[in-house]
């Protein structure tokens, strides 16, 4: 069963079970929300937005249109997706003209990130808070700053991986990919 707090606004009509939609949290309709989201007081979903299941939007998140966020992603506080490079108050685009962004199965965004419209942000990715995203994210990299460089790599359990990309706390190893990392 989908939860819609009384002082939430659900217009989608695609949500997935178990969803949590809370106070002052506005969800527009054509949104494509999955099972078992956690989307927090004050967020907003504009209506050409995908979310996979499980993923949790914390207090005042801001997702336009063109934003997916595969499954398992963490959108910490305050984080904010752009969707046009050039904005101009007298220039309205349309939805195909507006830069798409992907944040990839179990990517961490930090309190306060920005996403700059057009990335991708890779597979277990994790972006520290307050953070600036301008260019693509490999899968595993840990991005802090603004703009947004990459400081090292991160396991899927988002410990910081020792110099031989082993993780201190889980012992997951993992090995260079074309995207990243993966695991070895």
């Amino acid at each position: 069963m989908t939860f819609v707090h009384p002082k939430g606004l659900c217009e989608s009509s695609d949500v997935g079970e178990g969803t949590r939609v809370w106070a002052f949290a506005h969800v527009l309709e054509g949104a494509k929300i999955g099972r078992d989201c956690n989307i927090c007081d004050g967020a907003f979903v504009e209506n050409q937005v995908v979310l996979g299941d499980n993923v949790t939007v914390k207090n005042n998140v801001l997702l336009f249109n063109g934003v997916t966020c595969e499954d398992n992603v963490f959108l910490g506080p305050n984080v904010v997706f752009t969707n046009d490079m050039r904005p101009r108050a007298h220039q309205k685009l349309g939805g195909d003209q507006l830069l798409p962004t992907r944040v990839c199965e179990g990517a961490t965004l930090g309190a306060g990130v920005v996403i700059v419209c057009g990335t991708t942000i890779g597979r277990n990715a994790f972006v520290g808070a307050g953070s600036v995203v301008t260019r693509d994210v490999p899968a595993h990299a840990f991005i802090v700053g603004n703009p947004g460089v990459q400081k090292g790599w991160v396991c899927r359990c988002a410990a910081r991986l020792d110099d031989d990309l082993t993780c201190p706390e889980c012992g997951t190893k993992h090995r260079q990919s074309s995207d990243g990392l993966d695991y070895a």
